[in-house]
Parts: structure tokens; sequence; C-alpha cells
């Protein structure tokens, strides 16, 4: 359960039900302010002067950790309380408002659908350019089957860093943890990079960010296999099976485990070659070896409705949690 915290730092199962409401019906709207672009904006200055002071090794990776850190978790940790002590309606707007901002399933789940629109109108250029938004890898090569097949990936993999540790680190330490959850996933997504540039100084990011995924990568696979149970057409325990035989197909210690439980779940292969900068960089595939690779329109719908579930279980347990502990 969270930490003892000030109210309007503390998780809220209200606040948390309507914030993945909106983030449903209405997504993610794109603006300059958005407080991830922030947090984005703010880390590329830090690193400018790092680097610029020439700490652009491990220290200079953790220092920019800690001063993010700083910023921005100790910015909303002391504003926020002093704008609710005076203001308790703005303060828990604002507590609503940086819950919905830093929660992301609306908008993947839109971006799925956009390829899938764009292959099923035969349009591969707008497919192709769309996956290329999700995945760092070749697109030129790709079939619709494949655009398919990586929409749904990306869907397993980000269903877990794009919702459900944001909302175990809300659950587990309130508006703080989750501003610090995404301050170590900008991190990872923009300096975490195994490239001369960034190897050393994005290493922190890399770190932290597994750590924090850790935990609810494992709860989202279980979490999978469980409504996969309850899904016409999906299955529950194939899904747990194949998270735990094959997550560690894929690289990094948590991806695999939403991923394979998602062939699994869908009883259909998932990934394939896979091509980075001309050359083939897999061609592993995850699932049961008698399943047929994911290809279909039917496919991504089960898809999307099996993440919409999960997503919406998940919420609605943290919120029944929540509401038990007050």
């Amino acid at each position: 359960m969270a930490l003892h915290l000030a109210p309007v730092l503390a998780p809220d199962a209200l606040l948390l039900a309507i914030a993945v409401a909106v983030d449903l019906v209405i997504g993610d709207p794109v603006y300059p302010w958005h407080p991830v672009r922030l947090i984005g904006r703010s880390l590329r200055a830090i690193e400018r002067t790092l680097r610029h002071a020439g700490a652009d090794g491990y220290a200079g990776g953790i220092a920019l950790f800690v001063i993010l850190a700083a910023l921005w978790v100790g910015g909303v940790s002391i504003v926020l309380p002093e704008i609710d002590e005076r203001f308790r309606l703005v303060g828990r707007t604002l507590h609503l408002f940086i819950l919905y901002s830093l929660l992301a399933l609306g908008d993947l789940l839109r971006h799925v659908w956009r390829i899938e629109r764009a292959v099923e109108r035969d349009d591969l250029i707008a497919a192709r350019t769309a996956v290329s938004h999700l995945v760092g890898r070749d697109t030129a090569r790709m079939d619709g089957a494949a655009c398919r097949r990586a929409a749904v990936e990306s869907l397993g993999e980000n269903l877990t860093d794009g919702f459900m540790s944001a909302l175990f680190w809300y659950v587990f330490a309130g508006l703080p943890g989750l501003v610090l959850f995404k301050v170590v996933s900008t991190m990872d997504s923009m300096v975490g990079y195994k490239t001369p540039e960034y190897l050393r100084f994005g290493w922190c990011g890399a770190r932290l960010d597994d750590v924090m995924n850790f935990i609810p990568a494992r709860l989202t696979w279980l979490l999978i296999a469980a409504v996969a149970a309850a899904v016409p057409g999906c299955s529950g325990p194939k899904a747990l099976r194949i998270g735990l035989a094959q997550h560690a197909l894929l690289p990094g210690p948590n991806s695999g485990w939403s991923e394979a439980a998602t062939a699994g779940a869908l009883s259909r292969k998932l990934v394939g070659p896979i091509w980075r900068d001309g050359g083939l960089v897999t061609d592993t595939w995850l699932g049961d070896a008698p399943d047929p690779p994911l290809a279909t329109a039917a496919d991504v719908l089960r898809a999307m409705v099996l993440t919409t579930l999960v997503g919406i279980t998940f919420t609605a347990a943290a919120c029944a949690l929540l509401g038990a502990a007050r």
C-alpha cells in the first residue's frame, strides 16, 4: 500500500477511476506543455549541462537521475500540498490532471487501431510509418501481417510499462511514486541506449527502468492469463504457460512476460523475422509451435479487447484495494 503522504499526494480510488476512464475515452491530447514532454525537455537541458561539464559517463547518468527526480518528484511533493492547503478543489484537480496525463493505455490502443485501419485499406506506407513510431526496427520489408504482429507486440509490451507499472507505483507510493516512475521511464526511452554515446551515460536510467518494471511485468503476465480465461477465443492456461516458458526469449528482464503471455492468450505466434539497419536481428517466434502467426484483423481486435480488459481489471482491483484501505 501507499506510503504515508500528504492527502493530495496519496492515491485516490475515485480519481484513479476517473483518470483511467478519461484516458480510455478521449486519450492523451498532444500539446507542448504535456508533463511527459516537459520531463523530456528538462532531461535534455540537464544532459547538455552535464556533458558540457564532462560528466558523460556512469556518474553523469546517476546525476541526471538525481536532478530530474529532485526537480519533478520534489516539485510535485512540495507545490501540490501547498496549493491543496489553500484551494482544495484546485489541488485535487491538479492531482487528477497529473494522474490522467501519465497514463498511456488509451493512446496505445488508438495507435494500434490506426495501424489496423491502414492495413485494412492496403495502405502499407501508412501502416509501416505508424509501426515505426512504436518499434525500433526496419519496416520497409513488412507486409500487412508483419505490421499487425508488430502492433500487437507493442500492445503487449507497453501494457506493462505504459500502464500497469504506472498504476502499480501510484497505488504503492501515490503521485510521487507515479512521477518517479515516469522520470525513470523517460530516461530509459531517451538515453537508455546501448550506443557509444549512451552506453555508460544511459546505464542508470535503463537499470532503474528494469527495477521499477520488475514486479508489474510479472503481475501483467498473471493478469493476462486470468483475464484471457474469461475472454472468448483466448486461452488463460496457454497465456500462463507460454509467458513462463518463453519470457526470456526477448532481451531484458521484463518485456517478454507480457508479450509471451499475449501470444499464448491469443493462440498466435508473435515476433518472427526482424530486421534492423539492413540486417536480420532475429527470426525467433513467441508462442506455441503449432499455432499460426498472428495475421488477421480478428487477431488484432482480440488483442485490443484483451488488453483493454486487463487494464480495466487492474484498475478495478487497485480501486478496491485503495477503498478498503481508507
